[in-house]
């Protein structure tokens, strides 16, 4: 049984020791992320239960930027389930940046994870949908099952977003050229760099991870929203790919399926317990959050939580 009580003090010591900690810089290639105060910081937790623990400035509304890859991921396996998924789009780590070219020419056009820049495209693509706003809907939709209804579009961030994705551009149509991207290019990009701009709290955040630790059911809306058997797949992609070229080291020293986004959340689940989140802006050179990583392992490895424990 999960003592709350000790939940609480492990998050307030957590940030107390870590929610300032010196290192890194915000990501500097989207101007809306440049201007971000970098001395925000928040640490959240929310159980399978319902119970939510927060401590630092939970109130503020972050770029959700690349987690919003495991909600498409969630909502493309449930329209075509893990197989296809894996088919069309693969379920390995690339070995490369989350936004490499190279890694595509190596591997025939293959975008090989979910979780990088390549098959986050090619999962918005996949999306079954009549037209662009109802893709981009459909997607907005899950964020919103997954976190809160609360979650919404920001239309600065996705200005400054889609005046800054030609790299991406580029991405999509070596996916089209290969045969691994099922809608028209440019829709594709459309869609995803919009879903990267979405605004979310570190709370909400925590409860996308705790409705993927239930097994699909968000614990404060009680809805179900993806089928337990897609869960764990999710999961298998986060430890492969979820902190980028970090993900081997995390899943080393923290044991736990995790995501980074590059507006500074971090995520991690314990399956069957929990979702733990972090906001901060500054990012270490791989674009994970410098202090939301220290904060999600502190309070992690504080309670014993490691899938690679006996």
């Amino acid at each position: 049984m999960l003592d709350l009580s000790t939940l609480h003090s492990v998050v307030e010591q957590s940030y107390r020791e870590f929610g300032q900690a010196p290192g890194g810089a915000n990501a500097d290639y989207i101007p809306f992320l440049a201007n971000i105060p970098s001395d925000l910081s928040a640490l959240a937790v929310v159980t399978a239960n319902g119970d939510v623990i927060s401590a630092g400035d939970i109130h503020y509304r972050f770029a959700i930027e690349s987690i919003s890859k495991v909600c498409t991921l969630a909502l493309a396996l449930e329209d075509w389930g893990a197989q296809t998924v894996q088919q069309k789009i693969g379920a390995d780590a690339t070995g490369m940046p989350f936004n490499s070219v190279m890694a595509l020419e190596l591997h025939g056009g293959k975008p090989l994870s979910p979780l990088v820049n390549a098959g986050a495209i090619a999962s918005a693509s996949l999306i079954k949908a009549e037209n662009t706003e109802d893709r981009w809907n459909r997607i907005l939709g899950m964020q919103r099952k997954l976190g809160s209804p609360q979650i919404k579009l920001s239309s600065p961030l996705n200005e400054s977003e889609q005046s800054t994705n030609f790299h991406n551009r580029a991405i999509a149509w070596l996916l089209y050229s290969s045969g691994y991207l099922y809608c028209d290019p440019m829709e594709a990009c459309d869609v995803y760099t919009r879903q990267c701009s979405t605004l979310l709290t570190t709370v909400e955040l925590a409860t996308m991870g705790a409705t993927l630790a239930t097994g699909g059911i968000n614990p404060l809306s009680k809805e179900r929203v993806l089928s337990p058997d897609n869960t764990p797949r999710i999961l298998a992609d986060m430890t492969m790919e979820g902190l980028y070229d970090t993900s081997g080291d995390w899943a080393y020293t923290v044991g736990l399926p995790g995501k980074s986004g590059v507006g500074g959340g971090i995520l991690a689940v314990v399956p069957g317990v929990m979702g733990i989140a972090a906001f901060s802006p500054p990012l270490d050179d791989i674009g994970n959050s410098v202090r939301g990583q220290k904060m999600v392992a502190s309070v992690a490895n504080t309670l014993g939580y490691n899938l690679y424990k006996s």
